[in-house]
Parts: structure tokens; C-alpha cells; sequence
């Protein structure tokens, strides 16, 4: 029985049975919350049409670009890309896409800016962004009624709000399912993360995945989201991991994008120190960036990487290269390894299913709501699990309860190349749910 089987059958435990009711009653207050700031009420959202008839179907898509921190600049683009090609072949039932693009700056105000803006544009949706500031966007959203499709998951709010759909598990499957991943596989393990609030609950999700195989936990090491050098905080990440002379040790990088920074550290240092191999989650790492650093005689190789989908070089995401090369053109900002870009592919395609399933009908976000809140199921081609955000689909976790794909992909590094260490996805639900207890 697969995990999504899993949860459309009633909960046997009584943690999964208090969890879940937890999570009913949490998406139930999101939603009176959301309601309540309506100006007509829930069902009647006043200048939030995006597009009737034929005419074109307002979109937005925000990441953060040309900041000191974390950048996106590949899941604005794609959007754009996906647009194109959509529009090219006649649009999704006659309704032309119209990409609105926004830089939240990694700013509390720039990411209220863009939600402001969305609603003043009437966006129909707001569909594979990304952004660290959940709180200062989603009210916004929620007061416009306007739904969040298919963030990147960096937050816990986008777990939470009745108005999101998220496509993947965010950055605690992630998490999670590295700390399954390097269970039986390392020895000590070194936790080098951002001291930002969206690094604070990596330890706990990290070492609840150690200890689903029995691992004892990590050692946590907090580090500026925009520092220009650690060198320090690599050396003793290498020392706190190579504590154990027998066991294999396994430091963890989680920064971002700077986590090239950190490696550049890293391999400098990793010559007094062979027995330390590297531990991440796709995000911080992927093929452009192993490349980047030496391939195969890089501090990648051997390196345990989690991720939220298959490995780019599988033949799923061919659909989504051959629309970057055909509708892209030369825009070196979408890179089909960034998960970014394929969370935005994703979201997009929960769209397109949600626009053809409204049919004829006015494309609203009321409408684009209804259908999904419906148990509309989405195909994605098996990039993921089929998609669906009815009750049944959320897993039992009360801190995430709009949650609905825990599964996660393992893949490691062979001969300078991202590889799947297993086939299918794994189900880190159990993980997620006794890292809240």
C-alpha cells in the first residue's frame, strides 16, 4: 500500500487520529479566517475574474532575484516560458496565459508588496513562487481570495493556509527523508544551517529522520544566511564529523545558495579529514553546481542527496526541456535541474488541469478553488504522486495540514553524476509526524 492508499483509509492510531483532527480543525480556522476578510464573503470575490470567456487568464509568479541571500530567478522565467508555449498552441480552452512577475527581495515588505499587487492585478492565481516570508504574503492572498499554487515549500505557512496548494512535501520532507537517507549510512553527523527562522526547525526534522533508523542525531552548527565565507564553520563541521575513527562521518550543508560557499571551504579542508562524506537535499546542490566544482574529482562525489522528484536526466521531465528549448530561447536563468524551476513546471500543470476542468465556465480564483477544493486529481506524468487536496489527501500531521506529498526521491553521486540510489519514491509521513511528538 502506497502512502497516498494509505491516507484515504481511516487512521489506526491515536496519534495519527488526534493529529489529524488537529489538522481539520486548523485548515477549518484558516479558511473562517480567510472568509471573514472578505468584503462580499466566502464564494462572492469581487475583481478577482483574471478572465472570462476567451479572454486571458491572469497569473502570477514571484521569486526572489539578484539578492545576497537565496535567488529564483529560473521560476519567474519558466513561468514565462510555460505561458509561451501554452499560448502557442492556442492557449488552455481559449484563454490566453498573462504572466505578472514579482521580486519579493527575501523582504517581509517586498513579498506584501507582490501579494498587494496580485490581488490589485487580479491574478486568477499565484502559481510556483517562491518565497521565505509565508506570514507577510498569505494574508494578503487569503483576503483577496486568491490561491497559492505550488510554492516551493520553504515555510510552514504555506502548510497551513486553506488557500494553498502545495505539489510537494517543502523543505521539511526534504529534511526529513536526508535524515532517513543517512541513517545506516553515516556515522556522526555535522548539521551546518542558516540561522533564519526557516532554518530553525531543520535539526529537529533532520535528526527525527536519524532516528527512524536508529541514529543517535546531529550536531547543529548556525551560520548567516549571507555570509561571503565559512570557512570556519567548515573546518569544525569536518572536525564534529570525523569524531567517530570507524564509522563513516556525514556533514550536512543546508544554506542555500550558499552552500557553494560553504563547499568552497569545504574541499579546501576535506584533505585532512577523507573518512567525511557530504549529505544534502536537492536546492542546495544539483548537476550545474557538482559540475561547477570538479565533477567526479569534486567534494560532491559519493555526496547523499534528498530530492522531491526524479533525477533530471529521467526521461519525465523531457516534456519540460523541450518547452525550454522551444519557448526559453536563450534566458540562461531556467535551468532544468533546479528544483525551482521544476516545482514551477509542476504548479503550472496543476493549473492547466484546473482551468480545463473549469471548462466553459468563468476562470475566477473562486472557480480555480472550487475545483481543486473538489478533489480534482492531477496527473503530473509521474513526476509526482497524483495530486489532490481533498481531506482524505492530507497527511496526519497538525503542524503541516495542507500537506499532501511526503514522498521523496534518494539519489546519490556516482562518477561526478546525480543518480537515483533507489528507484520510487520514499514515504516520509511517519518521519514528519514524530518530529512534531
Amino acid at each position: 500500500m502506497t502512502g497516498f492508499q494509505a491516507r484515504r483509509t481511516a487512521p489506526t492510531t491515536s496519534l495519527a487520529t488526534f493529529a489529524r483532527d488537529r489538522a481539520k480543525s486548523l485548515v477549518r480556522a484558516t479558511t473562517l479566517a480567510a472568509c471573514a476578510s472578505l468584503v462580499a464573503g466566502c464564494g462572492v470575490i469581487p475583481g478577482t475574474t483574471g478572465g472570462s470567456g476567451e479572454g486571458p487568464v491572469t497569473i502570477m509568479t514571484w521569486a526572489p532575484e539578484k539578492t545576497a541571500a537565496t535567488n529564483k530567478p529560473g521560476m519567474p522565467a519558466m513561468a514565462k516560458a510555460y505561458a509561451r508555449w501554452v499560448n502557442a498552441n492556442g492557449g488552455i480552452n481559449g484563454h490566453e496565459l498573462k504572466i505578472l512577475t514579482c521580486n519579493d527581495r527575501n523582504q517581509t515588505v517586498s513579498a506584501a508588496k507582490c501579494a498587494r499587487r496580485a490581488a490589485d492585478e487580479n491574478v486568477v492565481a499565484v502559481v510556483g513562487s517562491y518565497s521565505q516570508h509565508g506570514r507577510s504574503f498569505l494574508a494578503p492572498l487569503e483576503s483577496a481570495g486568491i490561491p497559492y499554487i505550488g510554492g516551493y515549500g520553504v515555510t510552514d505557512d504555506e502548510f497551513a493556509s486553506a488557500l494553498s496548494y502545495p505539489v510537494n512535501g517543502g523543505q521539511a520532507s526534504l529534511m526529513a527523508g536526508l535524515g532517513e537517507q543517512l541513517a545506516k549510512a553515516c556515522g556522526p553527523v555535522a548539521l551546518v544551517r542558516p540561522d533564519s527562522i526557516a532554518g530553525d526547525q531543520l535539526p529537529l526534522l533532520l535528526d527525527s529522520g536519524l532516528a527512524s533508523g536508529g541514529h543517535g542525531g546531529s550536531e547543529d552548527q548556525l551560520a548567516a544566511e549571507d555570509a561571503t565565507e565559512y570557512g570556519g564553520h567548515a573546518r569544525e563541521a569536518l572536525r564534529r564529523a570525523s569524531t567517530d575513527p570507524v564509522a563513516e562521518g556525514c556533514v550536512v550543508p543546508a544554506l542555500g545558495d550558499r552552500t557553494f560557499t560553504f563547499m568552497d571551504s569545504f574541499r579546501r579542508d576535506r584533505e585532512d579529514y577523507p573518512n567525511v562524506r557530504t549529505g544534502t537535499v536537492l536546492g542546495s546542490v544539483d548537476q550545474t553546481v557538482i559540475d561547477a566544482t570538479g565533477g567526479k574529482s569534486g567534494p560532491y562525489e559519493g555526496a547523499y542527496v534528498t530530492g522531491w522528484y526524479p533525477v533530471e536526466k529521467d526521461k519525465r521531465w523531457d516534456r519540460m526541456k523541450q518547452v525550454i528549448r522551444e519557448h526559453a530561447f536563450d534566458d540562461n536563468r531556467i535551468d532544468p535541474a533546479d528544483p525551482g524551476v521544476q516545482t514551477t513546471w509542476i504548479a503550472y500543470t496543476v493549473l492547466k488541469a484546473a482551468i480545463e476542468r473549469i471548462g466553459d465556465g468563468e476562470v475566477t480564483s473562486q472557480a480555480v478553488r472550487r475545483v481543486l477544493d473538489d478533489g480534482l486529481k492531477v496527473n503530473t506524468g509521474g513526476l509526482t504522486p497524483p495530486l489532490s487536496w481533498r481531506f482524505e489527501d492530507l497527511i496526519a500531521s497538525a503542524g503541516f495540514p495542507r500537506l499532501i506529498n511526503p514522498e521523496v526521491t534518494f539519489q546519490v553521486v556516482r562518477k561526478g553524476q546525480l543518480v537515483a540510489a533507489r528507484r520510487g519514491f520514499v514515504d516520509v509521513e511517519k518521519t514528519l509526524v514524530e518530529a512534531e511528538s
